[in-house]
């Protein structure tokens, strides 16, 4: 079975990171980047109104934001720093990756009962429940509309 390197969902966003280029349509790109907005603990859930996404979607699409809609839009690019915009990119890199590897059944979607939380593991069950590195948190600068 061969298996392409690079996720694929649509042309709206073209994204490259690492040794990846990925392309994204709107909804999906925007979906991922606000999960890993969440997942770093930088908004507290995913009810994100439609300016606040859009200042994270263009940080995680240019790695800046030109002119912040939102509170939260402002609140990051004052931040500065390349580790915020790194970590969302990468966890919509993983996330995007993990889950063109289970649509080619090379990995399986499943559930762990000792993290009570899905995973990943090899569908053949040569190898253990893949474990996904740990990411940073900034819950201590977490944005509260």
């Amino acid at each position: 079975m061969a298996t392409e390197a690079n996720y694929e969902s649509g042309e709206d966003y073209i994204v490259e990171f690492d040794r990846f280029r990925f392309g994204f349509n709107s909804s999906d790109f925007e979906e991922r980047v606000v999960a890993a907005a969440v997942k770093l603990g930088l908004v507290a859930d995913n009810e994100l109104d439609e300016d606040e996404a859009a200042d994270l979607v263009e940080l995680v699409e240019r790695d800046w934001i030109e002119s912040p809609r939102s509170g939260l839009g402002q609140r990051v690019s004052l931040m500065g720093g390349e580790s915020l915009v790194y970590w969302l990119k990468k966890l919509v890199f993983r996330g995007a990756w993990l889950d063109h590897r289970v649509k080619e059944g090379l990995l399986e979607v499943a559930w762990d009962d000792e993290l009570t939380d899905f995973g990943y593991r090899d569908p053949n069950g040569d190898r253990a429940l893949l474990e996904l590195a740990p990411v940073p948190s900034w819950h201590e600068v977490q944005f509260r509309g």
